[in-house]
């Protein structure tokens, strides 16, 4: 990864958008604060929520504070269930362990939590035996406590019954990081809530993306710089945005390490022929724009046998010292000018560095993980 100090801002971004949901609630309440959601549409969006980070027990035995060591910043999905119940909690957890099949390793960024709504009863040994009748997994936490801890924890995901013996078949699921939530009926298939946790994580990725995207133009602003044609490109809009880029400073005397980059460039030609001029860019910065004129650089492209997508780039000084700067290859003489390629992927905030004079394949392969890191597809929209 690229460290340097003014290009940190440029890494793989963490930040994540927090996602709208739809203005419906997750649960109606009469006046005393009891939930009608035993018929609840299959699924139905919920805003996000404050769940109370009350101590609870799980099945092991160990404490925990519910929200800040079980839901947050995690994806999860949630049921309420007692170990004595004969009718609906059996199906409950039936589905969550087939949830948890369904998910194999993919699920290993999904918490399956079940909260017990008996916690008078449900001590963690019958908890603990409940899960394995089911055949559940780790990853699948069950959940008890004192009585008035429980109270306040349904009531603040909207699942509180004063009857245990009247609750409904619910399950919430959300991602506490993107604040996105909904209510779904227990008895759906397993699959569908399996497509619906995966629609979970996919926006959670595409949020991360969006947001590195937003922060990069931010980063970079207007840095205007002239080509080898002559014409006026803006470094990020026009050259960086939404593509893969690999980056160098050099010169057209530079008889030292410039014609190793170069060779360089031409292997990634090579390599990515079908990327390159798509959405797969080369960018070349002179560190010398008194004598690197358009027309030079021009000349220079047509005897490296440079094609479509690879830019070599000049302009004025300042011009070409502020684009420099920000991305943290500027040299106050040409002769020590970097030999670092910087290579980054616009799409998904991914940047890295590699020695522009180190073995072929080893800066092929570098610029192939990131050509290759991987995108999430918008997220399919839910009803």
């Amino acid at each position: 990864m690229l460290h340097n100090h003014s290009f940190d801002v440029m890494l793989r971004l963490t930040v994540i958008a927090l996602l709208l949901a739809a203005p419906a609630a997750l649960a109606q309440h009469d006046d005393h604060g009891t939930a009608h959601h035993a018929h609840a549409a299959e699924e139905e969006k919920a805003p996000p929520m404050r769940i109370a980070d009350v101590p609870v027990v799980d099945q092991s035995g160990n404490a925990k504070r519910f929200y800040s060591e079980l839901v947050k910043d995690r994806i999860v999905a949630m049921n309420f269930i007692f170990t004595s119940c004969t009718t609906i909690c059996p199906t409950l957890g039936a589905n969550f362990a087939k949830v948890q099949s369904l998910l194999g390793e993919s699920g290993r960024d999904v918490s399956l939590i079940s909260i017990s709504i008996d916690p008078v009863n449900d001590t963690p040994a019958r908890l603990a035996a409940w899960s394995t009748r089911l055949g559940g997994k780790p990853g699948w936490t069950l959940v008890t406590g004192e009585g008035t801890d429980i109270d306040a924890l349904l009531k603040s995901i909207g699942a509180f019954t004063p009857d245990k013996n009247d609750h409904g078949p619910l399950v919430v699921l959300g991602d506490d990081r993107t604040g996105r939530w909904q209510r779904m009926n227990a008895f759906a298939a397993p699959a569908k809530i399996v497509e619906a946790l995966q629609t979970l994580e996919k926006e959670r990725t595409a949020a991360a993306n969006a947001a590195a995207a937003s922060a990069a133009a931010q980063y970079f602003g207007a840095l205007p710089l002239v080509d080898q044609n002559g014409r006026t490109v803006d470094l990020y809009s026009d050259l960086i945005r939404g593509r893969t880029v690999v980056i160098n400073a050099f010169f057209a005397d530079c008889k030292n390490t410039c014609p190793i980059m170069a060779n360089a460039y031409r292997a990634i030609q090579g390599r990515f022929p079908d990327r390159i001029g798509r959405d797969l860019a080369l960018i070349s910065i002179t560190v010398d724009p008194k004598n690197d004129t358009p027309p030079r650089l021009k000349s220079l492209a047509t005897q490296l046998e440079a094609k479509e997508g690879w830019y070599f780039l000049s302009g004025t000084e300042e011009q070409v010292g502020a684009a420099l700067r920000k991305i943290g290859l500027f040299a106050q003489n040409p002769e020590g000018h970097s030999n670092l390629f910087l290579i980054g992927n616009d799409r998904t905030g991914l940047w890295k560095k590699a020695l522009g004079v180190a073995n072929l394949d080893e800066v092929v392969e570098v610029v192939n993980s990131v050509v290759n890191d991987p995108v999430a597809p918008s997220p399919t929209a839910t009803p």
